[in-house]
Protein backbone atom coordinates (compact mmCIF):
# COMPACT_ATOMS: atom_id res chain seq x y z
CA UNK A 1 0.00 0.00 0.00
CA UNK A 2 1.36 3.32 -0.84
CA UNK A 3 1.78 6.28 1.85
CA UNK A 4 -0.36 8.52 -0.12
CA UNK A 5 -2.93 6.05 0.18
CA UNK A 6 -2.02 6.21 4.39
CA UNK A 7 -2.22 9.47 4.36
CA UNK A 8 -6.00 10.04 2.20
CA UNK A 9 -7.23 7.58 4.43
CA UNK A 10 -6.47 10.35 7.84
CA UNK A 11 -5.27 7.88 10.01
CA UNK A 12 -4.83 10.37 12.96
CA UNK A 13 -8.74 10.66 13.04
CA UNK A 14 -9.07 6.54 12.46
CA UNK A 15 -6.84 6.57 15.50
CA UNK A 16 -8.31 8.67 17.90
CA UNK A 17 -12.23 6.53 17.27
CA UNK A 18 -10.04 3.40 17.82
CA UNK A 19 -8.75 4.20 21.15
CA UNK A 20 -11.73 6.29 21.91
CA UNK A 21 -14.48 3.82 21.50
CA UNK A 22 -16.18 1.20 18.67
CA UNK A 23 -18.98 4.11 18.46
CA UNK A 24 -16.10 6.25 16.90
CA UNK A 25 -14.68 3.77 14.76
CA UNK A 26 -18.35 2.62 13.56
CA UNK A 27 -18.39 6.48 12.49
CA UNK A 28 -15.40 6.44 10.10
CA UNK A 29 -15.30 2.64 8.93
CA UNK A 30 -19.19 2.55 7.38
CA UNK A 31 -20.17 5.06 5.34
CA UNK A 32 -23.48 6.78 7.06
CA UNK A 33 -25.11 7.53 3.95
CA UNK A 34 -24.74 5.63 0.13
CA UNK A 35 -26.59 2.91 -1.78
CA UNK A 36 -25.85 0.48 1.58
CA UNK A 37 -27.64 2.74 3.69
CA UNK A 38 -30.50 3.06 1.39
CA UNK A 39 -30.81 -0.65 1.10
CA UNK A 40 -30.81 -2.01 4.62
CA UNK A 41 -33.97 1.33 5.26
CA UNK A 42 -36.20 0.55 2.46
CA UNK A 43 -35.76 -3.33 2.73
CA UNK A 44 -36.58 -3.28 6.27
CA UNK A 45 -38.92 -0.70 6.49
CA UNK A 46 -40.73 -2.66 2.98
CA UNK A 47 -40.67 -5.75 4.57
CA UNK A 48 -41.99 -5.00 8.14
CA UNK A 49 -45.02 -3.44 6.32
CA UNK A 50 -45.78 -6.40 4.66
CA UNK A 51 -45.26 -8.18 7.87
CA UNK A 52 -47.74 -6.03 9.80
CA UNK A 53 -50.18 -7.51 7.28
CA UNK A 54 -49.05 -10.99 7.31
CA UNK A 55 -49.30 -11.19 11.17
CA UNK A 56 -53.14 -8.91 10.69
CA UNK A 57 -54.01 -12.05 8.78
CA UNK A 58 -52.75 -14.31 10.83
CA UNK A 59 -54.83 -13.18 13.77
CA UNK A 60 -57.47 -12.49 11.63
CA UNK A 61 -57.72 -15.87 10.51
CA UNK A 62 -57.55 -17.98 13.75
CA UNK A 63 -60.34 -15.42 15.03
CA UNK A 64 -62.53 -16.83 11.97
CA UNK A 65 -61.36 -20.41 12.93
CA UNK A 66 -62.48 -19.98 16.42
CA UNK A 67 -65.53 -18.02 15.94
CA UNK A 68 -66.89 -21.01 13.49
CA UNK A 69 -66.12 -23.68 15.30
CA UNK A 70 -67.70 -22.29 18.32
CA UNK A 71 -70.53 -20.85 16.51
CA UNK A 72 -71.22 -24.00 14.73
CA UNK A 73 -70.51 -26.23 17.45
CA UNK A 74 -73.65 -24.92 20.08
CA UNK A 75 -76.50 -25.10 16.93
CA UNK A 76 -77.84 -28.55 15.64
CA UNK A 77 -80.79 -28.52 13.17
CA UNK A 78 -83.39 -30.98 12.71
CA UNK A 79 -85.13 -31.84 9.82
CA UNK A 80 -88.57 -33.72 9.71
CA UNK A 81 -89.54 -35.33 6.31
CA UNK A 82 -92.56 -36.72 7.44
CA UNK A 83 -95.74 -37.76 5.90
CA UNK A 84 -98.00 -34.57 6.12
CA UNK A 85 -100.15 -36.26 8.83
CA UNK A 86 -96.85 -37.67 11.12
CA UNK A 87 -95.35 -34.17 10.84
CA UNK A 88 -96.74 -32.49 13.76
CA UNK A 89 -96.46 -35.47 16.07
CA UNK A 90 -92.74 -35.78 14.89
CA UNK A 91 -91.86 -32.85 15.36
CA UNK A 92 -94.07 -32.74 19.13
CA UNK A 93 -92.10 -36.11 19.95
CA UNK A 94 -88.61 -34.23 18.80
CA UNK A 95 -89.31 -31.17 21.00
CA UNK A 96 -90.08 -33.63 23.79
CA UNK A 97 -87.05 -35.11 23.11
CA UNK A 98 -84.48 -32.10 23.05
CA UNK A 99 -86.54 -30.69 26.03
CA UNK A 100 -85.50 -33.62 28.43
CA UNK A 101 -82.01 -33.87 26.43
CA UNK A 102 -78.92 -32.67 28.72
CA UNK A 103 -77.23 -29.77 27.26
CA UNK A 104 -79.56 -29.94 24.20
CA UNK A 105 -80.42 -26.12 24.27
CA UNK A 106 -83.23 -24.43 23.39
CA UNK A 107 -85.49 -25.40 20.30
CA UNK A 108 -87.11 -23.37 17.91
CA UNK A 109 -89.48 -24.81 15.57
CA UNK A 110 -88.62 -22.58 11.71
CA UNK A 111 -91.78 -20.99 10.41
CA UNK A 112 -93.10 -21.07 7.40
CA UNK A 113 -92.54 -16.99 6.95
CA UNK A 114 -88.50 -18.13 8.06
CA UNK A 115 -88.11 -20.94 5.53
CA UNK A 116 -88.94 -18.27 2.68
CA UNK A 117 -86.47 -15.74 3.52
CA UNK A 118 -83.64 -18.64 3.87
CA UNK A 119 -85.08 -19.81 0.21
CA UNK A 120 -85.19 -16.15 -1.24
CA UNK A 121 -81.45 -15.82 -2.26
CA UNK A 122 -81.91 -19.01 -4.31
CA UNK A 123 -85.35 -18.71 -5.36
CA UNK A 124 -86.75 -14.61 -5.26
CA UNK A 125 -88.90 -13.35 -3.56
CA UNK A 126 -92.32 -14.83 -2.70
CA UNK A 127 -91.34 -18.59 -2.71
CA UNK A 128 -94.36 -20.92 -2.45
CA UNK A 129 -93.46 -23.01 0.68
CA UNK A 130 -96.54 -24.82 0.81
CA UNK A 131 -95.98 -25.96 -2.55
CA UNK A 132 -92.51 -27.10 -2.19
CA UNK A 133 -91.44 -30.44 -0.20
CA UNK A 134 -89.81 -28.61 2.69
CA UNK A 135 -88.95 -31.01 6.07
CA UNK A 136 -90.63 -29.46 8.40
CA UNK A 137 -87.25 -27.49 10.86
CA UNK A 138 -86.11 -27.43 14.18
CA UNK A 139 -83.30 -25.50 14.92
CA UNK A 140 -81.09 -25.94 18.02
CA UNK A 141 -78.83 -23.10 19.51
CA UNK A 142 -76.89 -22.75 22.90
CA UNK A 143 -75.77 -26.82 22.80
CA UNK A 144 -73.14 -27.26 25.84
CA UNK A 145 -70.61 -29.94 25.90
CA UNK A 146 -73.06 -32.32 28.02
CA UNK A 147 -74.66 -32.57 24.77
CA UNK A 148 -74.95 -36.39 23.33
CA UNK A 149 -75.66 -36.12 19.55
CA UNK A 150 -75.37 -39.47 19.53
CA UNK A 151 -78.16 -40.57 22.12
CA UNK A 152 -80.43 -38.13 20.74
CA UNK A 153 -80.23 -39.76 17.42
CA UNK A 154 -80.68 -43.26 18.93
CA UNK A 155 -83.55 -41.84 20.83
CA UNK A 156 -85.21 -40.20 18.10
CA UNK A 157 -85.13 -43.51 15.63
CA UNK A 158 -87.39 -44.80 18.02
CA UNK A 159 -90.07 -41.79 18.78
CA UNK A 160 -89.52 -39.91 15.71
CA UNK A 161 -87.97 -42.25 12.97
CA UNK A 162 -87.94 -38.95 10.08
CA UNK A 163 -85.98 -37.08 12.03
CA UNK A 164 -82.28 -36.32 10.97
CA UNK A 165 -80.02 -34.54 13.01
CA UNK A 166 -77.80 -32.39 11.19
CA UNK A 167 -74.43 -30.96 13.85
CA UNK A 168 -72.97 -28.85 10.80
CA UNK A 169 -69.87 -31.43 11.20
CA UNK A 170 -70.26 -32.02 7.70
CA UNK A 171 -69.40 -28.84 6.52
CA UNK A 172 -68.59 -27.05 9.88
CA UNK A 173 -64.68 -29.01 9.38
CA UNK A 174 -63.62 -27.84 5.93
CA UNK A 175 -64.42 -24.68 6.90
CA UNK A 176 -62.29 -24.70 10.21
CA UNK A 177 -59.82 -26.39 8.44
CA UNK A 178 -59.41 -23.67 6.06
CA UNK A 179 -58.95 -21.24 8.19
CA UNK A 180 -56.44 -22.79 10.18
CA UNK A 181 -54.55 -23.26 7.08
CA UNK A 182 -54.48 -20.04 6.16
CA UNK A 183 -53.26 -19.01 9.77
CA UNK A 184 -49.95 -21.37 9.19
CA UNK A 185 -49.67 -19.54 5.49
CA UNK A 186 -50.10 -16.40 7.47
CA UNK A 187 -46.92 -17.62 9.70
CA UNK A 188 -44.66 -19.08 6.89
CA UNK A 189 -45.14 -15.55 5.49
CA UNK A 190 -43.70 -13.94 8.40
CA UNK A 191 -41.16 -15.96 8.40
CA UNK A 192 -40.01 -15.54 4.77
CA UNK A 193 -40.64 -11.74 5.05
CA UNK A 194 -37.82 -12.34 7.83
CA UNK A 195 -35.64 -14.54 5.91
CA UNK A 196 -36.02 -11.86 3.00
CA UNK A 197 -35.15 -9.15 5.46
CA UNK A 198 -31.93 -11.25 6.71
CA UNK A 199 -31.03 -11.58 3.11
CA UNK A 200 -31.19 -8.05 1.67
CA UNK A 201 -29.55 -6.95 5.12
CA UNK A 202 -26.82 -9.36 4.30
CA UNK A 203 -25.78 -8.25 1.05
CA UNK A 204 -26.07 -4.56 1.96
CA UNK A 205 -23.23 -5.29 4.83
CA UNK A 206 -21.34 -7.08 2.45
CA UNK A 207 -21.36 -4.74 -0.02
CA UNK A 208 -20.12 -2.18 2.42
CA UNK A 209 -16.97 -4.15 3.61
CA UNK A 210 -16.55 -4.40 0.22
CA UNK A 211 -16.52 -1.13 -0.40
CA UNK A 212 -14.45 -0.56 2.91
CA UNK A 213 -11.55 -3.10 2.60
CA UNK A 214 -8.68 -0.75 2.13
CA UNK A 215 -9.72 0.89 5.35
CA UNK A 216 -10.35 -2.22 6.88
CA UNK A 217 -6.53 -2.83 6.32
CA UNK A 218 -5.45 0.25 7.46
CA UNK A 219 -7.59 -0.04 10.57
CA UNK A 220 -5.70 -3.65 10.94
CA UNK A 221 -2.21 -1.95 10.38
CA UNK A 222 -3.15 0.47 13.52
CA UNK A 223 -4.14 -2.07 15.78
CA UNK A 224 -7.87 -2.71 15.12
CA UNK A 225 -8.64 -6.43 15.52
CA UNK A 226 -11.71 -7.76 13.07
CA UNK A 227 -14.23 -8.45 16.26
CA UNK A 228 -13.66 -4.59 16.57
CA UNK A 229 -14.59 -3.57 12.97
CA UNK A 230 -17.67 -6.50 12.71
CA UNK A 231 -19.38 -4.70 15.74
CA UNK A 232 -18.82 -1.28 14.15
CA UNK A 233 -20.49 -2.84 11.27
CA UNK A 234 -22.92 -4.34 13.34
CA UNK A 235 -24.12 -1.33 15.16
CA UNK A 236 -24.81 0.41 12.25
CA UNK A 237 -26.58 -1.77 10.32
CA UNK A 238 -28.58 -3.12 13.24
CA UNK A 239 -29.62 0.68 14.03
CA UNK A 240 -30.51 0.83 10.09
CA UNK A 241 -32.61 -2.37 10.31
CA UNK A 242 -34.53 -1.13 13.21
CA UNK A 243 -35.45 2.61 12.04
CA UNK A 244 -36.50 1.21 8.97
CA UNK A 245 -38.85 -1.41 10.15
CA UNK A 246 -40.20 1.20 12.82
CA UNK A 247 -40.87 3.70 9.64
CA UNK A 248 -42.63 0.43 7.44
CA UNK A 249 -44.57 -0.92 11.11
CA UNK A 250 -45.89 2.41 11.29
CA UNK A 251 -47.13 2.84 7.94
CA UNK A 252 -48.83 -1.01 7.72
CA UNK A 253 -50.27 -0.18 11.37
CA UNK A 254 -51.73 3.03 9.59
CA UNK A 255 -52.99 0.95 6.53
CA UNK A 256 -54.85 -1.42 8.47
CA UNK A 257 -56.06 0.49 11.04
CA UNK A 258 -57.82 3.10 8.23
CA UNK A 259 -59.46 -0.66 6.67
CA UNK A 260 -63.63 -0.06 6.43
CA UNK A 261 -65.49 -2.13 8.65
CA UNK A 262 -66.65 -4.92 7.05
CA UNK A 263 -68.64 -6.57 10.07
CA UNK A 264 -71.84 -5.39 8.36
CA UNK A 265 -71.35 -7.19 5.00
CA UNK A 266 -70.27 -10.50 7.18
CA UNK A 267 -67.69 -10.89 4.39
CA UNK A 268 -64.53 -12.91 4.92
CA UNK A 269 -62.97 -10.01 5.64
CA UNK A 270 -64.68 -9.56 8.72
CA UNK A 271 -62.96 -8.68 11.70
CA UNK A 272 -59.53 -8.39 9.51
CA UNK A 273 -57.06 -6.60 11.43
CA UNK A 274 -55.88 -5.88 15.48
CA UNK A 275 -58.09 -6.08 18.16
CA UNK A 276 -57.68 -5.51 21.46
CA UNK A 277 -54.07 -6.08 23.16
CA UNK A 278 -53.35 -7.65 19.11
CA UNK A 279 -52.62 -3.94 18.38
CA UNK A 280 -49.33 -4.13 20.65
CA UNK A 281 -48.14 -7.31 18.89
CA UNK A 282 -46.90 -4.75 15.87
CA UNK A 283 -44.56 -2.60 17.90
CA UNK A 284 -42.39 -6.32 18.33
CA UNK A 285 -41.73 -5.96 14.65
CA UNK A 286 -38.73 -3.11 14.66
CA UNK A 287 -37.34 -5.44 17.80
CA UNK A 288 -37.51 -8.85 15.57
CA UNK A 289 -36.06 -6.12 12.82
CA UNK A 290 -33.10 -5.14 14.65
CA UNK A 291 -32.35 -8.94 16.03
CA UNK A 292 -32.24 -10.11 12.63
CA UNK A 293 -30.29 -7.38 11.18
CA UNK A 294 -27.53 -7.75 14.01
CA UNK A 295 -27.45 -11.27 13.07
CA UNK A 296 -26.92 -11.09 9.98
CA UNK A 297 -24.41 -8.41 9.27
CA UNK A 298 -22.49 -10.16 12.28
CA UNK A 299 -22.57 -13.47 10.14
CA UNK A 300 -21.62 -11.69 7.17
CA UNK A 301 -19.29 -8.79 8.82
CA UNK A 302 -17.06 -12.10 10.63
CA UNK A 303 -16.99 -13.93 6.86
CA UNK A 304 -16.09 -10.91 4.57
CA UNK A 305 -12.64 -9.76 7.34
CA UNK A 306 -11.53 -13.48 7.02
CA UNK A 307 -11.53 -13.38 2.78
CA UNK A 308 -10.19 -9.66 3.11
CA UNK A 309 -6.04 -10.01 3.41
Amino acid sequence: MRKSDLKSLDIASLWRGLTRSDAGIADRVVPPTGFTAQLTLFAAGAMAFLAVFALALTLATGRLAERWSEALAQTITVRISAAPDQVEAQTSAVLEALRTTPGAGNAHVVSDDEVEELLEPWFGPGVPVDALPVPRLIEVTGSTRDFDAAALRLRLEAEAPDAVIDDHTSWRQPLVTAANRLRVLGIMSLALIAAASGAMITLAAKAALAANGQVIRVMRLIGARDITIATAFVRRFTRRAALGAAGGTALGTLAIFVLPDMSDAGGFLTGLGFQGWGWLLPLAIPVLSAGIGFLATRWAALGMLRKIP
